[in-house]
C-alpha cells in the first residue's frame, strides 16, 4: 500500500506538470474555451477512475481488467502529453534565454505569439499520434494476431525431421480475456498452420487458476498433427497476488498445472520428451520458469537428464533471460530454444527489415523475435495475450511458425 501512495503522489505531481502545458497548449490554438478546458476534465476524470480502482480493488484477486482498463486509459492520456511538455517546456526554456540575452543586452525582443502557436500546433499533432494509437491498440491492436514465420537449417537435423513445422505461441494470460469471439479467431488461426508439433512457452494465466475456467473449451480445440506441449511461465505460480492462506497458493498451483492436462497439452516441469519419426529422434525439453534475479525454479540439468550430448534438441524456457545467462553457452548444445515472457512490452515500432524499437530491448537483450549466437537459435515470441496495459502498440500478439530444415 506504502509503494501505492507513493506513485499516486508522484502521478499527481507529473500529471500537474502534464496537464499545465496540455493546457496552454490547446488555449493557443483554440478559440473556444470548450476545448481546453473540456480535455482537461477528461484526464481529471481519468486520474480519479485510476486512483479509486487502484485503492479500492481487491489484490487477493490480483490485476483484473476492471484495473488493467484503468490503467490503459491513464497510459492513453499520460504518455502523448510527454511530447507536448518536451516540445513547449523547450520553447520555454528558449523563450527565457532570449529574455535574459535581451536584459543584459538592453535590446528590445520580438513577439513570440505566433511562434508559440506553431509550437503548440506541433506539440498536439506529435502527441495525437501515440494517443490514437493507443486508443487502436486497447481496442482492436491486442486482437491483431500476426502470423511469423522462420525456417531453420541444422547440419545435425535427422533426416526424417527434414520439413518438420512447430508452432509456438506464449503468455496467453487468460485473466486479462473479455472477448470470446476474437479469442476463438486467434485460435483458429493456430489451427490453420496444420504443424506437427505446437509447443506453448508459459503463462496460462495472470495469478489464478479459475481466470482460465470460462476459456477451457476454446484452448482445447488447439490442434496438432504430432502432439501438443507445454511449460510454465512467472505468472503461473501465483507469486503476484496476496494470498489469505500459503495452502491457498500451493492450492492453486496444482490446479494452474492440471490446467493444461485439461486442454490436451503435455506439461514438461523440467522434463524432457523424445519425438519420433520414422526410426529417428529429437529431444524436447521443458524446464520451469527461470528468470534473471527472480524465480530461478527451473532446473536444466534435471530436464536434460537422460538426454544425449548429440541429440538434436529443442529448449522451452520461458523467461529469455535464461538463454543469455545459462543456455547459448552450454557445451551441451541446445540447438533452438523457444522463450516468450517479454511481450515486447506490447508497445513499441517494428518495420520488417529496417528498424525496430521496445523500452523492452532496455531490459532484455533478446525481447522479441529470432536470435542467433554460437550456432544455436533463440526466439522470442511476443505472446498471445496481453497483460497490465489491456492492448497492444505497433507489437502484436504472434504466432511462430518454424519449420526445421536438413542443411
Amino acid at each position: 500500500m506504502t509503494r501505492l501512495i507513493i506513485f499516486i503522489i508522484i502521478l499527481l505531481v507529473l500529471g500537474t506538470l502534464l496537464e499545465y502545458y496540455t493546457f496552454q497548449a490547446l488555449k493557443t490554438i483554440s478559440k473556444h474555451k470548450f476545448l481546453p478546458f473540456g480535455f482537461l476534465f477528461a484526464s481529471i476524470a481519468v486520474y480519479t477512475n485510476f486512483i479509486i480502482t487502484a485503492l479500492t480493488y481487491d489484490r487477493s484477486n490480483g490485476q483484473t481488467p476492471q484495473f488493467q482498463m484503468a490503467m490503459g486509459l491513464l497510459l492513453t492520456f499520460l504518455i502523448p502529453k510527454l511530447f507536448i511538455v518536451i516540445l513547449l517546456f523547450g520553447e520555454d526554456i528558449y523563450r527565457w534565454i532570449v529574455k535574459a540575452i535581451s536584459a543584459i543586452s538592453s535590446q528590445e525582443t520580438q513577439p513570440l505569439a505566433g511562434r508559440r502557436k506553431f509550437i503548440s500546433q506541433l506539440a498536439l499533432g506529435i502527441a495525437a499520434i501515440p494517443f490514437v494509437s493507443f486508443i487502436y491498440g486497447i481496442i482492436q491492436g491486442k486482437y491483431n494476431y500476426k502470423v511469423i514465420k522462420y525456417q531453420l537449417s541444422f547440419d545435425d537435423l535427422p533426416e526424417a525431421f527434414d520439413g518438420y513445422t512447430i508452432t509456438q505461441i506464449s503468455d496467453i494470460h487468460s485473466g486479462s480475456f473479455t472477448n470470446k469471439e476474437k479469442i476463438q479467431y486467434g485460435v483458429d488461426l493456430i489451427n490453420e498452420q496444420k504443424s506437427d508439433l505446437l509447443l506453448f512457452t508459459g503463462d496460462i494465466v495472470n495469478n489464478k487458476a479459475d481466470e482460465m475456467d470460462n476459456w477451457i473449451d476454446v484452448f482445447a480445440k488447439l490442434e496438432a498433427k504430432e502432439g501438443k506441449y507445454a511449460i510454465l511461465g512467472n505468472h503461473d505460480y501465483g507469486d503476484y497476488m496476496q494470498w489469505k492462506k500459503p495452502e491457498d497458493k500451493v492450492d492453486n498451483f496444482e490446479k494452474v498445472k492440471g490446467i493444461h492436462k485439461k486442454i490436451g497439452f503435455d506439461l514438461l516441469l523440467d522434463e524432457h520428451r523424445y519425438l519420433e519419426k520414422d526410426g529417428q529422434k529429437i529431444a524436447l525439453l521443458g524446464v520451469e520458469n527461470w528468470g534473471k534475479g527472480f524465480n530461478q525454479a527451473g532446473d536444466l540439468a534435471k530436464a536434460s537428464a537422460n538426454v544425449n550430448k548429440e541429440d538434436f534438441k529443442i529448449l522451452m524456457s520461458h523467461d529469455p533471460s535464461h538463454w543469455e545467462h545459462k543456455v547459448k553457452k552450454d557445451d551441451f548444445n541446445y540447438h533452438l530454444t523457444l522463450s516468450g515472457h517479454t511481450h515486447g512490452l506490447q508497445m513499441g515500432i517494428e518495420i520488417p527489415g529496417f528498424f525496430r524499437f521496445s523500452p523492452s530491448q532496455f531490459v532484455y537483450k533478446q525481447w522479441a523475435g529470432l536470435y542467433q549466437e554460437y550456432g544455436r537459435y533463440i526466439n522470442v515470441n511476443r505472446g498471445f495475450g496481453y497483460h497490465a496495459f489491456p492492448g497492444r502498440v505497433g507489437i502484436w500478439p504472434e504466432i511462430t511458425v518454424i519449420e526445421l530444415k536438413k542443411a
